[in-house]
Order: structure tokens, then C-alpha cells, then sequence
């Protein structure tokens, strides 16, 4: 009788996702008996944190476990901790909204681990099907928090909306993985590398790669599969909009740019044109759509489908130059967006969600360091310098002009135009418009104040000091 012989494997590898999985399954067993919503999100922020700083010290090292199908890499590490400090700025965000739109705490901060837990099996799955299990755990407890206002309409039908055409994408990215292992008879990206070139016939595999894309292209919000992302992105709790729109897009670019520029680089000519084709469809209908919007949230929506766009334009070089371009820019919206996105937040109120631009109008006068801290969000996501959002089009740019995409950059440059039309509208009606609604006090909400304030400060230092994190950028990508 044979026996089975299971893997060697190295726990060391698999640290980031055991913390975040023990942190979210002691979540849900302290919310069964501490009420303290306070309690159960400093929880959550240490957790995250002890997880972050774990993660941090594993810098350098190379490992791989689960006979190659999980790798702990430099590039899944810049991942795990873009994930990571995401995940301690959204807790931070719904300390203080939590209870007031009537959300219990422990089950959500406990969804919030598991989804971060499915992000990080994303960024270090070498074979497709773990690929799968990552994007699952992540997307099913995202499904869950989109509807975690029970009491709400349409947060209800933002987490439908999402299951379902979620369940539609995921068709398609199984059946991709069912035609290329029927065409390599291969999961692992690294065997991938060694067969695709001695195909004799690549139409069964192309087939399969073109499913995939349509399937990454639900995930990151790239037109035209972006339909479900505006109707989300506004029915959800804002503070799971900020996940979805930083940490969810993310863990979806963190797959898919080791599955196409590395696994399928020599595929490349193949599969470069119809990216080409879906960064000018993303940018151009993101930008031109948000520009018609008056719900900011809604806009902000729009704004993110438009992003996902420039970061295809680096993925459509490809190569280490838009590969480190892409982690670059991945990282500095995940400031501006999160930013952004907490100022909405700090703005409503149950029942009253304020997110018209009406809303906004004298803000800047109104409570002066949410007027200051969303021009900053609203510059940097523009592209103008000294911010994040200025170094992360810039390299994103340069990137496509390097490797002879000159008419995409130029596209690019002008959307990044078109772009400046809304978010200048907000800066009109913050500065220039009087108001009179009441707004929110730091003293009252202090710990979503201090995930602003962050979120700011951040999105200035990348900004003013971009070659740093550019190198730590490059330096991931190569270590793939």
C-alpha cells in the first residue's frame, strides 16, 4: 500500500499569512465576548502591525514552499506589507464608524484579517490554482463586508452585485486555468516559463491566457469589466470602499503581474496589444465618465477605474522598467486613495451620507484640516508635483516611452488632463463655494482623523522622496 508523502514545508514562508489567519480567527472569538468596539480595533492594529514588523525583518530572504507553489519573495513581501499597512489605516478608519452605522465590530475586523490573508496567498502564489484559492478567501470576505450595513439598502445591493458578477469572473479565470494546463499540463508559473516556448501550437494556450485577462480585468476594475465597480464602490460602508479600492486592486495587480510578465513573458507580443487596448478603454471612460459625476464617492469610484488604467499602461511595457513602475504607482495611490476616501467617510453620517459635491462646499473654511488634507489627495491624484500621484505618473510615463509605447504615454498624459477637471471641482467647492453644513471634528472621530493625517503626510514624503521607494520597487520586481 503506497503511503502519501506530504510536502516539506517551511513555516518561515508562510509567517505573514499565519498571523493575519490566527489574528482574524481571534477576532472572531473576542467579538463573541467584548463589546468594546475600541478594544476589538486596537486589537486589529496590533495584530497588524506585529504582522507588518514580522513581515518587515524576513526582507532578503527567498524561500518557497509547498513544493513551489508558494513563494515568500522580495515581490511578495513589497506586497504583504502594501496589504498590511492598508489594512492598519482602513481599521483605524471604521473605529469610530463602526457602532454608528450599526456594524458589529469583531466579525468585521475579523473579515477585514481574512481578506488580507487571501491578498497575501495572491502575491506569493506560484501556480495558478493557489492563485485561485487566494483570490476566493479574499473575495468572499470582501463580498461579505460590502454588505456589512445590514440596515442599509444599498449596501445590500452593492455585496449582491458584487457576488454575483464576482461568481461570473471567476468562471472565466477557472476555465483560463483549465486551457493552459490543457495546454503546458502545468500549473506552476516556473515549469509555465520552461514549456511555453517549446509549443509547437499556442492557440489552446492563448485562449486560455485571454480568460485570464478578462478575469484580472474584473479584479482591478479594467474596462469593460469594470460595470460593477461604481454601484460597489458607493453601497459599501467607506471604509470597505478604501480596502476594495487600494488593497483589493492591488492583491488583483500583485497576480496578475507575476502571471504576465513573468510566467507569460514570452508571451508578450501576444498579449501586449490587447492590454494596450484595455489601458486606453480604462483611463479614457474612467476619467471621462467621473467627470459628470456630482456624488464624490461615486467620482472617487470612476477616479479608480481610471487609475487601474495607468497602472496597465505599465504593465503593457512590461519588463523591470514597468513592472517596478506599476509597484510604484500601486503603492503611491494606495496613500492618496485611502486618504481620499477617509475624508469621505469623515464627512458623513448615519442616515446621511453626504457625499454629493454640494456637501463639500466651504469645507476648506468649515474644518480647515479636511479641506487641507483632501487638496492634497486631490493634487496628488491629479499628477501634480511635488505628491505621489506626480512620481507614480511620471516612472508609470517614462516606463511606456522606454519601451517604445510613445502614442500610450501620450494618451496617458492627456487623460491625467481630462482628470484634473473633477478633482479641481472638489478643491472649487471646498475653497471658493460657501457653506454652512456642519462638519466633522477631530475630537470627535479621532482615529479616522489620524488615518487621514497619515494617509496625507505619506502621500507627500513618496512625493518629495520618490527615489527611495522606486528602488525598493525595482528591487522587488527583480527578485521574481
Amino acid at each position: 500500500m503506497e503511503t502519501i508523502a506530504l510536502p516539506d514545508i517551511s513555516w518561515v514562508a508562510l509567517l505573514p499569512l499565519l498571523l493575519t489567519t490566527g489574528l482574524g480567527l481571534a477576532l472572531l472569538c473576542a467579538g463573541l465576548f467584548v463589546d468594546d468596539e475600541e478594544v476589538l480595533g486596537w486589537g486589529a492594529i496590533v495584530g497588524l502591525g506585529v504582522t507588518a514588523v514580522v513581515t518587515a525583518l524576513l526582507a532578503g530572504q527567498r524561500l518557497s514552499t509547498f513544493r513551489g507553489t508558494f513563494a515568500l519573495d522580495g515581490y511578495a513581501l513589497f506586497f504583504d506589507l502594501l496589504f498590511l499597512g492598508a489594512g492598519i489605516l482602513v481599521v483605524l478608519m471604521s473605529m469610530n464608524v463602526l457602532e454608528e452605522a450599526g456594524i458589529a465590530a469583531g466579525e468585521y475586523y475579523a473579515l477585514v484579517a481574512f481578506a488580507i490573508a487571501g491578498m497575501i496567498v495572491m502575491a506569493s502564489a506560484t501556480d495558478l490554482i493557489v492563485v485561485f484559492l487566494g483570490l476566493e478567501l479574499m473575495s468572499i470576505s470582501v463580498y461579505v463586508l460590502a454588505g456589512a450595513s445590514r440596515t442599509q439598502p444599498r449596501s445590500n445591493e452593492a455585496a449582491l452585485k458584487y457576488f454575483l458578477l464576482g461568481a461570473f469572473a471567476t468562471g472565466f479565470l477557472l476555465y483560463g486555468i483549465a486551457l493552459v494546463w490543457g495546454a503546458t499540463g502545468t500549473f506552476r508559473l516556473d515549469l509555465l516559463i520552461e514549456r511555453i516556448p517549446t509549443l509547437a501550437d499556442r492557440t489552446l494556450l492563448l485562449a486560455g491566457v485571454a480568460l485570464l485577462l478578462v478575469a484580472f480585468g474584473f479584479k482591478v476594475a479594467a474596462v469593460p469589466f469594470h460595470m460593477w465597480t461604481p454601484d460597489v464602490y458607493e453601497g459599501a460602508p467607506t471604509s470597505v470602499t478604501a480596502l476594495m479600492a487600494v488593497a483589493v486592486k492591488s492583491a488583483g495587480f500583485a497576480a496578475f503581474a507575476r502571471i504576465f510578465l513573468h510566467a507569460f513573458a514570452g508571451l508578450h507580443a501576444d498579449w501586449s496589444m490587447l492590454l494596450w487596448g484595455l489601458a486606453v478603454a480604462t483611463m479614457t471612460v474612467g476619467n471621462v465618465v467621473a467627470l459628470v459625476q456630482r456624488s464624490v464617492k461615486r467620482m472617487l469610484a470612476y477616479s479608480s477605474i481610471a487609475h487601474a488604467g495607468y497602472v496597465l499602461v505599465a504593465l503593457t511595457a512590461g519588463g523591470q522598467t514597468g513592472g517596478a513602475a506599476a509597484l510604484f504607482y500601486l503603492l503611491a495611490y494606495a496613500f492618496m486613495t485611502l486618504g481620499a476616501f477617509g475624508v469621505v467617510a469623515a464627512i458623513g453620517r448615519a442616515g446621511e451620507p453626504n457625499e454629493d459635491l454640494d456637501d463639500y462646499a466651504g469645507l476648506g473654511f468649515r474644518a480647515p484640516l479636511l479641506g487641507a488634507t483632501m487638496a492634497v489627495f486631490m493634487l496628488s491624484l491629479t499628477g501634480i508635483p511635488p505628491l505621489a500621484g506626480f512620481a507614480g505618473k511620471f516612472y508609470v510615463f517614462s516606463a511606456a516611452v522606454r519601451e517604445g509605447y510613445v502614442g500610450l504615454a501620450v494618451i496617458g498624459v492627456l487623460n491625467s488632463v481630462v482628470s484634473a477637471g473633477y478633482y479641481t471641482r472638489v478643491l472649487v467647492s471646498m475653497f471658493l463655494v460657501p457653506g454652512t453644513k456642519e462638519a466633522a471634528r477631530a475630537g470627535s472621530r479621532p482615529y479616522l482623523f489620524t488615518s487621514i493625517v497619515i494617509s496625507a503626510v505619506a502621500t507627500v514624503l513618496v512625493g518629495v522622496f520618490p527615489a527611495i521607494w522606486l528602488q525598493l520597487a525595482r528591487l522587488s520586481f527583480l527578485s521574481l
